[in-house]
């Protein structure tokens, strides 16, 4: 395998990893190129708005300050930044935008309603560190690092999605536990303390017919994840091999997100390897 100098990338993050395994090509003009021009989903705009308004409230702001300070993120965003979709027209896009701030206020009222309580140590925590065994760096941000409630020692790790559906895997979800590793080793590095848990808030943004909770709270234990830490080394390992060397890469013309750019990028030869 390259040494790291001969590598394209200086480390590897989750979305990073799961760009490279979804879309080759897409993930080679954002994380290789450093081009971010790919506009983003309502979604997952309305997602990070969320993400703003906890930063903030676990940061010690009010709830009202907090909802405020999403929505001001939320409304900040550029049209040119947004995928509308099928919405084309001036009026189209106002009206999609509508829904967001609808679909934002709702969401983050269902988590505020009954916010769970933390002692935090930690909020938005960025981390790069070496791992032994693997040739690049881990990068990650926790969106809390909190007191472990099972383990005076140690921390947990809180994170927050705002979601159209439950996850039908919850806590064995693979994403969750690739995700869970990656802030594992930054956390650790760190606070310099065990790190006990991953816990996982998952917000539904639209509100349940049956009256059921819009939240689930899904929990992974790190002491009982020993084969998917060495699975993680080994993905992670194989994937650098992959990046290190001679390749064309390729689009994913199925790709529900990158699928369209990455193929237009291959279609007019934008990358010369």
């Amino acid at each position: 395998m390259a040494g790291k100098k001969d590598l394209p990338i200086k480390h590897w993050s989750h979305s990073s990893l799961m760009t490279f395994l979804r879309n080759p090509l897409a993930w080679y003009k954002r994380y290789v190129e450093e081009i971010y021009d790919t506009p983003a989903s309502p979604s997952s705009i309305v997602g990070r708005a969320g993400h703003i308004a906890l930063q903030h409230f676990y940061g010690g702001i009010g709830k009202e300050g907090a909802v405020e300070l999403g929505l001001e993120y939320l409304r900040a965003i550029a049209d040119f930044e947004i995928n509308f979709g099928r919405a084309k027209s001036r009026a189209a896009k106002k009206k999609r935008r509508a829904g967001m701030e609808r679909d934002y206020l709702r969401a983050i009222g269902f988590y505020l309603a009954r916010a769970p309580k933390y002692k935090v140590l930690g909020v938005e925590v960025k981390g790069v560190t070496e791992v032994e065994g693997l040739v690049l760096p881990l990068k990650a941000v926790s969106d809390l690092v909190v007191e472990s409630k099972v383990d005076r020692r140690g921390v947990d790790i809180v994170d927050h999605k705002f979601v159209d559906s439950f996850s039908p895997q919850g806590v064995h979800k693979t994403l969750f536990v690739v995700q869970a590793l990656f802030n594992y080793y930054t956390v650790k590095e760190k606070f310099g303390k065990p790190v006990r848990r991953f816990i996982v808030h998952e917000c539904k943004k639209s509100k349940n017919a049956d009256g059921k909770s819009q939240m689930r709270r899904y929990v992974i234990d790190f002491r009982d994840k020993k084969e998917d830490f060495k699975l993680f080394h080994r993905l992670l390992n194989d994937a650098t091999a992959e990046i290190s060397r001679p390749r064309v890469y390729l689009p994913n013309p199925t790709d529900m997100f990158e699928g369209e750019n990455s193929f237009d990028i291959y279609r007019l030869g934008l990358v010369d390897e």
